[in-house]
This record gives C-alpha cells, sequence and structure tokens, in this order.
C-alpha cells in the first residue's frame, strides 16, 4: 500500500511499505512551478509511485529528479521518469554524474558543485555534498530553504511501518536499524569515516525543521540537535575503539 502526506508546504511524503523486509521506501515530491523527486524508488515500485504522483500532479510535468547516491531505491526507476517526464533532468554531484548517472540514464545529468542552489520557483534547494554520508563517495543531500526542510535520504533510517511523521525523538530507533544491520549479513551499511562528524554537524548548522527520511517516519523539531544527536550515536555503535 502507497500513502501520501504532506510534511512540510508543498512537499509529499509518498511511501510504500514492503512487509516481507518491514522497510518503508519513501520518495518526496515538491510541488512548484518545475516540481522537483526525489528519490524515484526501485524499478519496479515505478508503478506505484507513479499512480501516486499523478493523485498530486500530472507526472509529465516533472522537472527535476535527485536522489542522494546511485543505489536502486534511490533511483532504480531514473529512466522511466525521463521517459514519461520530456523535460526532465536529473539533479546529482559531479561524481554521482560522471561515473555512473551518465552512463546508465537515457539523458545527461545536471552536476551540482557543493551549497548550489536549485530554484523550482517559490522555493530554493541548496544542493550539498555529503560524500559516504549516508554511504557511497557520489552522495548528496537537497536542503529546502524556506521551510527548513533537509532530504536526509538514509539517515536516521528506521525499520517497521511507522507513523509518517512524527515529533518524537528517532535516535534510538535509528541506533536499533544500525545496531542489527551490523549484525545481519549485511553490514557496514553506514560508514564512519574522518570525514562524517564534520559532514553531520554542517547539516546540523542549517537548523533544519523538518527531516525527510527515506526509510522511516519523517522528524519534525529541532533538527539541528537531532543530526548532533545522529552523530554521536553513528560513533558510539560504528567506532570500534
Amino acid at each position: 500500500m502507497t500513502t501520501i502526506t504532506e510534511i512540510a508546504p508543498d512537499i509529499y511524503r509518498i511511501s510504500t511499505y514492503d512487509s516481507k523486509i518491514d522497510l518503508q521506501f519513501n520518495q518526496f515530491l515538491v510541488k512548484d512551478e518545475e516540481p522537483l523527486l526525489f528519490h524515484t524508488g526501485l524499478k519496479g515500485m515505478f508503478p506505484l509511485v507513479h499512480d501516486a504522483v499523478a493523485g498530486i500532479i500530472d507526472p509529465s510535468q516533472i522537472r527535476w529528479i535527485s536522489f542522494s547516491h546511485f543505489e536502486a531505491d534511490e533511483c532504480g526507476s531514473l529512466n522511466e521518469w525521463l521517459s514519461i517526464a520530456p523535460n526532465a533532468q536529473t539533479i546529482c554531484s559531479p561524481v554521482a554524474a560522471f561515473v555512473s548517472v551518465d552512463d546508465f540514464a537515457i539523458r545527461p545529468a545536471k552536476s551540482m558543485e557543493h551549497a548550489q542552489v536549485l530554484n523550482t520557483g517559490k522555493y530554493h534547494f541548496h544542493f550539498h555534498h555529503t560524500p559516504q554520508v549516508p554511504h557511497g563517495w557520489d552522495a548528496g543531500l537537497l536542503f529546502e530553504t524556506s521551510h527548513k526542510t533537509l532530504l536526509c535520504s538514509d539517515l536516521f533510517h528506521q525499520f517497521g511501518d511507522v507513523e509518517p511523521i512524527t515529533e518524537s525523538d528517532v535516535i534510538e530507533r535509528s541506533r536499533k536499524t544500525i545496531v542489527d544491520y551490523e549484525a545481519s549479513p549485511f553490514p557496514n551499511y553506514i560508514p564512519y569515516t574522518t570525514h562524517t562528524n564534520r559532514i553531520l554537524q554542517e547539516l546540523a548548522a542549517l537548523k533544519p525543521r523538518t527531516l525527510a527520511t527515506m526509510h522511516g517516519t519523517t522528524f519534525v523539531g529541532d533538527g539541528e540537535r537531532a543530526l548532533q544527536d545522529l552523530a554521536i550515536m553513528l560513533r558510539e555503535v560504528l567506532v570500534k575503539e
């Protein structure tokens, strides 16, 4: 089942829960003069996400498609979206464009420099380079400046069919996810590098009010504190002294 929730003005969370792996897959649609889709979802989810988008805007009018890093749940159906939206262009980091996207996609990407601004009409998004945060050397995140929404990909990952929005702390849910991954056949999900804390502190300094997570609930509240707490938690769990 796919649900739609407006998590901030004109930003819609499109969520599909997969009970087999107890995980939500969330895409975020920005309704504006030049509509933006952040995350395309898996290729197999394209019909579900397409129908959800069609309930908000005409999917063929999407102008920008973005994601954090090159991975199936981030951009697996990128070409399907580019095919049905003739004016759509991919937004990603220069590394993502050079290493993956421009070979994979049916149209070239627009690569964004660090802190470069994307204007969609009413809204302005800063593209932040965040290598290996959450993972992938090509990683980047978008921050909407008016209502201070951070589209944060796999950061704050939570298992379960959780509520669309919460004002409650999500750090312990996310901690359990990372701990469980480390004990599973799929460890090292999120690396902790010499740059991790710096990047998370830079994101915290943006003082986001909404943290739009790809897997799990969207957090609304003190995003600065949440990102600072996330930095502490990741170090506690991932750094083996």
